[in-house]
């Protein structure tokens, strides 16, 4: 007997808010999937010691409440009508999607490495949840890391994470101290799924959402063309005209063919110290810093392979604009475009251009047009992301046109401190990332406990030899370093007797006019703040008090100031102009901020005030 169709169940399905839809630019990443390219991430963590299996198994299942993506799955619309839905997985088993086996001999870094690209070479199984963590053991012969240690390899589909929360993914499933051994694991929370939708809801669901906003695509059109024409104008008044499209050639490298279905991957590891120094004697950004080894170890190589072009390669930057507080574990990205000057020989001379594009790069409208490219993305018509995508790799699409970038460089910053795993210290973390045809080559940089391991992932038909590009990375990096350090002693020597000026002192003038003319707002400010400005090899401190019923602004270093405010004075004095946004320096990590999230909120409403005054 036919089951009789209940349309009461199904109406009430198709307006349950429990199930969620995914984004616009989550789809883009599922779309992309290809038997080539598999879009996925991946982290190998090296743990120390002999950690158990069941222990770790027992950690995993005891958290996994936490996460529920990992016990959901997709669904798709009837005739992919729409983007997918997150859905409980009925048939949900954790044995699934943890695998453990041995490192074969000789149980060093090649043989680790040969089997972390077989298992990221591998695509996840889009039917059920999408992830999987293989548990390798019998790590012997690794330099620095003890005998019997264990390797953790986790991957999880782009469509369901990015990097930013793959950080926040970390502080679920590790601890901050190393008495996790000694803590009672709560046992795990029983997982009652939530019955799968009726095909009709999902088509009603996703009519109805379409019904209730039929503005929203040509809105969203709307806006696009207002800021397109707003970003044109503003390129023909400033400097950004003299990187208008016409003069910012994309040449095409041996990176941007088709891809083969088997990863490759190397990575450098680099002290997080030793680059931020760095940055202090040349200014700019930790990104920066790591874009220019980059270029370096990128110009090298296509050098010796003869294949270097004329025109300097363009690296797509992605940029995360997560708000901190966002607890949500889904994709909140930009761009942006860089050129890496690999036409130029001389490292500091690359340093300097690529410091100019990153500063031109985040300017206002195309900080404005990437919101834009995301609101985009979450209104393209039904099915039109995968047939362009599919479109894109089966007819190689790619051969007929030159590639919008050459390389992506990604920069995560990544927990501070040690991580342990069940009271274990976890010595490394190396982060893995997707390649599709015409993009071959991903850097990806993850800064964990002083450390920056800056991972090259790629393919056999495009790098095979991912090892050897890795040593030209710590090579590029040690030829900056001595360069920079032979001009700092240079620098220091010839203006041993020179007071450095410091350009934005009208800033703190101008700050003290203010605020005595606005006592009746210093409440609302109310706090500590110290701002330390970066010049050169010196820093001048700069203490605003508003607790009392005068506000005082002057030179002081204030170590017990509820907030710290650390920024270079050209970037400084170019925010005082007008010449740069608050918002573009906090992307660019040219401003940084450290205090609670009250003095935050306190000190950046202050400064908005006096700037827009």
């Amino acid at each position: 007997m036919a089951k009789k169709i209940d349309l009461k169940d199904i109406v009430q399905d198709a307006f349950d808010a429990s199930i969620q839809q995914i984004s616009g630019s989550d789809a883009a990443f599922l779309y992309a999937e290809s038997p080539t390219s598999p879009m996925h991430v991946a982290t190998l963590n090296i743990v120390e010691g002999s950690l158990k299996y069941d222990d770790f198994k027992a950690i995993v299942a005891s958290k996994l409440h936490l996460i529920p993506k990992f016990r959901q799955r997709l669904l798709n619309v009837p005739m992919n009508l729409d983007y997918p839905y997150w859905v409980d997985d009925p048939n949900f088993d954790l044995d699934l999607h943890l695998n453990r086996i041995k490192l074969p001999d000789p149980s060093n870094w090649r043989t680790l490495r040969d089997l972390t690209s077989k298992l990221f070479s591998a695509p996840l199984d889009l039917r059920r949840p999408l992830w999987s963590v293989h548990f390798i053991e019998g790590i012997d012969e690794i330099a620095q890391v003890p005998k019997g240690s264990v390797a953790i390899v986790t991957k999880v589909h782009h469509v369901m994470i990015d990097g930013s929360s793959g950080v926040g993914l970390l502080g679920v499933l590790y601890d901050s101290d190393e008495s996790g051994k000694d803590k009672k694991r709560s046992k795990p929370k029983p997982f009652n799924p939530e019955p799968l939708p009726d095909e009709l809801s999902l088509l009603l669901k996703s009519g109805y959402g379409f019904l209730k906003n039929p503005f929203k695509i040509p809105r969203t059109v709307g806006e696009t063309v207002f800021n397109f024409v707003k970003s044109k104008a503003a390129s023909k008044l400033s400097i950004q005209k003299e990187f208008s499209s016409t003069k910012f050639p994309v040449p095409i490298t041996i990176f941007n063919g088709s891809i083969s279905a088997k990863r490759t991957w190397g990575t450098a590891i680099l002290s997080f110290e030793r680059i931020n120094l760095l940055r202090k004697t040349m200014g700019g950004s930790i990104n920066d810093m790591i874009l220019a080894i980059c270029a370096g170890a990128i110009r090298r190589y296509l050098a010796e392979n003869e294949k270097l072009p004329l025109h300097p390669l363009v690296a797509n930057v992605p940029i995360s604009i997560r708000n901190e507080n966002s607890k949500e574990m889904n994709n909140q990205i930009a761009n942006m475009m860089i050129q890496l000057a690999t036409h130029i020989d001389d490292p500091l001379e690359r340093l300097e251009y690529i410091q100019e594009q990153t500063m031109l790069g985040k300017s206002r409208h195309n900080t404005m047009g990437a919101k834009t490219l995301a609101k985009m993305a979450d209104v393209v018509p039904f099915g039109l992301a995968n047939l362009a995508a599919g479109l894109y790799s089966k007819y190689n699409i790619k051969d007929l046109h030159r590639p919008p970038f050459n390389v992506t460089i990604t920069n995560v910053p990544g927990p501070r401190g040690l991580l342990y795993l069940n009271g274990h210290k976890v010595v490394s973390i190396f982060g893995l990332t997707p390649v599709v045809d015409g993009f071959g080559l991903i850097i990806a940089a993850f800064s964990y406990n002083g450390q920056v391991s800056i991972t090259t992932t790629s393919d056999a038909k495009t790098m095979p030899d991912a090892d050897v590009f890795s040593r030209y990375i710590r090579e590029s990096a040690n030829e900056l370093e001595d360069l920079i350090k032979n001009l700092g002693k240079s620098k220091s020597s010839s203006k041993a007797a020179t007071k450095v000026k410091s350009k934005s002192a009208p800033f703190f003038t101008a700050l003290k006019r203010y605020l005595k003319t606005n006592q009746k707002d210093l409440k609302t400010y109310k706090g500590i703040y110290q701002i330390e400005v970066g010049l050169g090899d010196t820093t001048n401190g700069w203490e605003i008090d508003l607790t009392k019923d005068q506000a005082t602004v002057k030179k002081k270093k204030n170590v017990d100031a509820k907030l710290l405010v650390e920024i270079e004075d050209e970037n400084l004095f170019a925010l005082y102009k007008g010449k740069l946004l608050l918002e573009e320096l906090k992307i660019q990590g040219r401003i940084k901020i450290t205090g609670t999230a009250a003095s935050k909120a306190k000190f950046i409403k202050l400064l908005i005030a006096f700037l827009e005054r």
